[in-house]
C-alpha cells in the first residue's frame, strides 16, 4: 500500500501553499490492485470531487479534484511526487494491445490478398477453355483468346502479387514508427522495445536507473 499525504505542513509527501489548504488536508491511498482512493483528514474546508464534497472516494487522473473552494489539485502531479507513474503506464497496455492486433492484422490481409492476385490467374485460363469448349472450336477469336490469356494471366498474376507482397514492410514500417513514440516510459520516454506489457509491469520499475520510474505497485 502506498500513502501520499497532502496538505500546507511541510512534513507532507506533497506541500501545498494555499489559505484554502489545512496542514494536513488529504491523503491518497492505493490498495493491491493499484486503485487510488481520496481521503479527507478533517480538513477545515472539505475535500471534493467532481465537484460533490467526500469522506473517502476512489480517484482516477479523470477526476476534478480540489481542496477548499479554491485550490484545484492535479492527481498525475500528486502520483509523481513519489515518482509513481502507475497510471499513465497502465495506459500503454492499450498502446501495445493495438499494436500487436495490428501487426497481425496487416500480416495476414497481404498475405491473403497476394495468394489470391497469385492463384486467381491461373483459374482463367481453364474457365475460359470451358466456354470455348460449350461455344464450339469454330469460334477461332475464342480460342485465340484463350490461348493469349493463358500465357499472360499468370504473368499478371505473380507481377500484382509481388507489388502487393511490396506493400507488407512499408505497412509494417509505419506501424512500428508510431509504436515506438507511443510505447514509452511515461517519465524518461525510453522505448519500452516489443515486450509485452504485461511482462514489464512484473518488473515494477523503469529499469533506466537515472528513471527508474515506478509503473506498479510493489
Amino acid at each position: 500500500m502506498t500513502v501520499i499525504t497532502i496538505g500546507k505542513a511541510p512534513d507532507n509527501d506533497y506541500v501545498v501553499n494555499h489559505p484554502q489548504v489545512s496542514r494536513h488536508h488529504a491523503r491518497l491511498v492505493s490498495d493491491e490492485q493499484g486503485c487510488w482512493f481520496l481521503e479527507d483528514l478533517d480538513s477545515s474546508n472539505g475535500t471534493f470531487v467532481n465537484g460533490v464534497q467526500i469522506v473517502r472516494k476512489r480517484v482516477t487522473p479523470a477526476d476534478t479534484i480540489r481542496l477548499g473552494a479554491e485550490y484545484s489539485l492535479n492527481f498525475s502531479e500528486v502520483l509523481k511526487s513519489k515518482n509513481d507513474y502507475t497510471a499513465e503506464f497502465k495506459a500503454l497496455k492499450k498502446v501495445y494491445d493495438d499494436y500487436a492486433r495490428e501487426k497481425v492484422k496487416i500480416q495476414s490481409s497481404n498475405q491473403f490478398k497476394t495468394r489470391l492476385f497469385q492463384s486467381l490467374p491461373f483459374a482463367l485460363p481453364g474457365i475460359i477453355g470451358l466456354i470455348v469448349s460449350v461455344a464450339g472450336n469454330s469460334n477461332h477469336g475464342w480460342v485465340i483468346g484463350s490461348l493469349l490469356l493463358t500465357v499472360l494471366a499468370p504473368v499478371a498474376g505473380i507481377y500484382l502479387g509481388a507489388r502487393q507482397s511490396a506493400k507488407i514492410p512499408q505497412q509494417l514500417q509505419d506501424l512500428t514508427n508510431q509504436f515506438k513514440i507511443d510505447y514509452v516510459c511515461p517519465k524518461c520516454g525510453t522505448f519500452l522495445g516489443d515486450i509485452p506489457w504485461e511482462s514489464l509491469r512484473n518488473k515494477k520499475h523503469c529499469p533506466v536507473s537515472s528513471c527508474q520510474a515506478k509503473w506498479a505497485d510493489d
